[in-house]
């Protein structure tokens, strides 16, 4: 079998780390499996991509396809244009495509066309919010790949509702947290960790890139603002995205007590999360580690497309009620947080059951046609 595997930005390496992992696992087992590792460059940074690769062992890609930078329209025909080449050249069996990023949608779409299955790791997620790209480039993918794995019931639901054939959806858990589960042991401590004089579960860790909430730069100061009013003194780590850093240089923001710090590695950036009092954040793959590590965790959105994260999970939805949010801290503060559990198969062994599945899956498609 020959899978060509995607990946694009940040999100996507924590995903394809162990199904790469749990591939080379299967050949010992006398499998016959090839992969090619294809890096879109959506990101493109050293912090961004290369230290991710470095520190969760993926190997260097085949090709990168240098797509980085430009607008989302620019960045998808670029994807897109390239990707084709690729394909031409280096035809699979199966094109695996994992998350939600621009690469995502621009590779299904480029392997369809050409007549290729696509499957999508943690597909049928779905948030609602169509202002978000990723959800539109959920919902595209979705629309027209082949085999769809699931991290949860809810998503295979709402695939289902879209009149998805049972057969195609495969409930498999989270590769997010196979590779959680594959790194605990090896979580660095940040080189600022003793210069900040910082102890365990007694700061907070924050993160913020959507661009509801950080492009407009008075929002930004509230956010910011609201968070240093309900913290009674506790110290925040604040790793800053590119897009979130240049807008906090126009306001010139500086609180002694939000420390600003570069896009950390995975070990370091886990380190933090596990280590953390609580977390505030409008990522969506940040609430699933916070829940498996049962962390407080404050989301700054109205919806999300992991819901489990709330419902089972240490997750809260806070949208722009700061009001909330500063109760929330609160509670945080006062050990008051609810207890969480980790949704089913959320067990570290999500990975192998998607590589057992494709094998069985395109093996018994080669014996029929050997079979005609």
């Amino acid at each position: 079998m020959d899978i060509t595997i995607v990946a694009g930005a940040r999100p996507n390496f924590m995903k394809i780390s162990p199904i790469i992992k749990a591939i080379k696992n299967a050949n010992k087992d006398k499998l016959n499996i090839r992969y090619r590792l294809v890096h879109t460059g959506q990101h493109f940074d050293q912090k961004m991509s290369g230290d991710f690769f470095k520190q969760l062992g993926i190997p260097d890609p085949d090709v990168n396809l240098g797509c980085g930078g430009g607008t989302q329209a620019e960045q998808t025909a670029a994807i897109m244009t390239k990707f084709e080449k690729e394909l031409v050249e280096n035809r699979p069996d199966v094109v695996l495509v994992v998350g939600d990023v621009t690469s995502t949608m621009a590779c299904t779409i480029t392997a369809k066309k050409l007549s290729i299955d696509v499957a999508h790791v943690e597909a049928g997620i779905r948030s609602g919010d169509w202002s978000m790209p990723e959800e539109i480039n959920r919902v595209v993918t979705d629309s027209i790949c082949n085999h769809f794995f699931t991290t949860s019931n809810q998503a295979s639901q709402n695939l289902l509702k879209s009149a998805v054939s049972v057969d195609r959806i495969h409930f498999v858990g989270n590769t997010m947290i196979d590779t959680l589960y594959q790194n605990l042991s090896r979580l660095q401590k940040p080189p600022f960790w003793d210069e900040f004089k910082l102890e365990e579960k007694k700061y907070f860790l924050a993160t913020l890139h959507r661009p509801s909430n950080v492009d407009d730069p008075e929002k930004l100061k509230t956010i910011l603002n609201s968070i240093r009013n309900s913290i009674s003194g506790s110290k925040v780590i604040f790793p800053v995205h590119p897009r979130t850093r240049k807008v906090l240089e126009s306001i010139n923001f500086h609180d002694d007590n939000i420390i600003m710090i570069d896009p950390q590695g995975y070990l370091e950036f886990i380190y933090l999360v596990k280590n953390a009092k609580g977390i505030i954040t409008d990522s969506g793959g940040i609430t699933e580690e916070a829940t498996v590590l049962g962390i407080p965790c404050l989301t700054l959105r109205n919806s999300t497309e992991r819901p489990e994260t709330v419902t089972l999970g240490t997750n809260e939805l806070i949208g722009d009620d700061y009001a909330k949010l500063s109760n929330f801290l609160q509670k945080i503060l006062q050990d008051e947080w609810k207890s969480g559990s980790i949704p089913p198969l959320w067990d570290g062994n999500t990975s192998k059951r998607i590589v057992s599945i494709l094998y069985n899956i395109y093996e018994s498609k080669k014996e029929a046609l050997l079979a005609a």
